[in-house]
């Protein structure tokens, strides 16, 4: 069974469900007061499930599916089956932490969305695969270990910002986490990567 597929299915049904459903939506998005006030700790891990709208959730899923997949391959060879969830799961949760940290007195804020887990899913792509090359903006061709810099580089410049209504925040802590939890489960991964860079830079 593929948990990055199941996990993708699932988001788009409920998120399809929700942009029509106001009240759904708002039951299962992150609000830290609510968590704080009123024990919602479902909130943590359902708001990874819904989004703003369709061009959130395409974004979401094409970054899901497109690193995800071999991703999950890699770990159920090396760590073996249900540890993809964790890297995902633990995305959600420790996405979470900056919002509940900055807002749990806050009744206006909210958040929604699977970005800080799919953001732990791409930080451990580009960790196994540091040379592949991608598309920045589906359009300029970047080796992977130059997609990972610009990324913490722009979410933390965004984050210190603080002027969009994006939780780049969450993007950070996300990526943070599928560093730490590639290299804690994988450590061979950081010879490996670096001796992918010298290879690829001809040091």
């Amino acid at each position: 069974m593929s948990w990055m597929l199941l996990i993708l299915v699932i988001t788009v049904i409920a998120s399809y469900r929700a942009f029509n459903r106001p009240a759904l939506k708002e039951q299962l998005l992150y609000h830290p007061y609510r968590v704080k006030t009123f024990q919602e700790w479902h909130r943590v891990v359902t708001h990874a499930f819904v989004h703003a709208d369709f061009t959130h959730l395409a974004l979401n899923a094409f970054v899901l599916f497109q690193f995800g997949a071999r991703i999950e391959a890699l770990m159920q060879q090396t760590l073996g089956p249900g540890v993809f969830p964790v890297l995902y799961f633990g995305g959600v949760v420790f996405a979470a932490i900056p919002g509940m940290i900055r807002h749990h007195d806050n009744p206006s804020y909210r958040s929604l969305g699977a970005s800080g887990a799919v953001s732990a899913v791409l930080i451990a792509y580009i960790l196994h695969f540091p040379t592949a090359e991608l598309l920045l903006f589906f359009v300029l061709p970047l080796p992977a270990f130059g997609v990972g810099i610009l990324f913490f580089v722009y979410e933390h410049q965004m984050d210190k910002r603080s002027k969009s209504n994006i939780a780049h925040d969450a993007h950070l802590w996300g990526g943070l986490y599928g560093l730490l939890f590639t290299v804690a489960t994988t450590p061979q991964v950081v010879p490996a990567f670096f001796a992918a860079l010298s290879a690829y830079l001809g040091f």
